[in-house]
């Protein structure tokens, strides 16, 4: 069993560093809410820390998963940052969403350190998190990967290295640009089924089963049609992760005219006060379209 970090108890991070500790590892956390970690400690056993070099300290890898660029920055850089804390030859496992930039920045950084960086982003959302099943995607060298791939394996049902230093990041751009779409065309169709006086549920029964098939179908489209939006990752947060995917695509040449507008659908959801609805509610737009 190892020593082991984590950087960032919010709804993802809570229940992954609760898995580590489930499985038998002596972790540490660190959240900027004291109050979480207080509450986490009570559950889970382990210990607490007040600033992320004071967890990382004697940790053989230390894990975050926190919100954006400028917070993942703020617990792994400077004096109090986890860098600060980690010996040579440790291992730092980035699960936030956030930009290939940043995760090569700090990947340098941590590299003049004589430390290794992983960026392993996550797929699953708040469910997945919480009954241990998300999907990791990694960029980074494969022998620190080798070594963490096993403690990942405590919340993940799938981890894979994609590439070098900011491959995970790019990964998981992918995964928001198909999910934005998916979500649109699923909120026209259940839109357009409503209009016409169909049973919206009888129809996704018959639809499910073919090509139109997805996993947003399965989950989403009952609480869509109720017009209930309160079941997995925010619109705040989805327009975060399409801004990134957005300025890559900028650097990169690639052409996303269906994301970028896409997005403004979403600012158009935010401007119906739906910041914190989750992605779904784009058919609360096309239905605010209709009053």
């Amino acid at each position: 069993m190892a020593k082991l970090a984590f950087l960032g108890l919010g709804v993802m991070g809570y229940p992954m560093a609760g898995h580590l500790a489930a499985a038998g590892h002596e972790v540490c956390v660190y959240n900027r809410t004291v109050s979480k970690s207080e509450a986490w400690v009570a559950e889970h056993g382990g210990s607490m820390a007040a600033t992320p070099r004071a967890a990382a300290a004697g940790a053989a890898v230390v894990f975050a998963c926190v919100g954006n660029d400028d917070d993942l920055r703020s617990v792994v850089r400077g004096a109090e940052g986890a860098l600060a804390g980690m010996d040579k030859g440790t291992i730092f496992v980035d699960h936030t969403t956030a930009s290939a930039n940043v995760t090569r920045e700090l990947y340098a950084k941590a590299a003049e350190m004589g430390i290794e960086f992983v960026d392993g982003p996550v797929s699953g959302g708040q469910a997945g998190a919480e009954n241990g099943v998300l999907t990791v995607m990694c960029g980074g060298d494969e022998a620190p990967y080798a070594k963490v791939e096993p403690l990942i394996g405590a919340f993940a049902k799938s981890c894979r290295l994609m590439g070098p230093s900011g491959a995970g990041q790019l990964t998981k751009m992918v995964n928001q640009i198909c999910i934005a779409g998916l979500l649109q065309g699923l909120s026209e169709g259940l839109h357009f089924a409503q209009k016409a006086g169909l049973d919206g549920e009888a129809v996704v029964d018959v639809i499910s089963k073919g090509a139109a098939g997805s996993w947003q179908m399965e989950n989403r489209y009952k609480t869509m049609l109720a017009d209930e939006f309160n079941y997995g990752f925010a619109v705040d947060w989805m327009r975060k992760d399409l801004n990134i995917c957005l300025e890559e695509a900028e650097n990169n040449g690639a052409s996303l005219p269906g994301t970028a507008l896409i997005d403004q659908y979403y600012k158009d959801v935010q401007n119906l006060g739906g910041n914190r609805w989750d992605t779904s509610s784009l058919i609360r737009r096309l239905r605010a379209l209709d009053s």
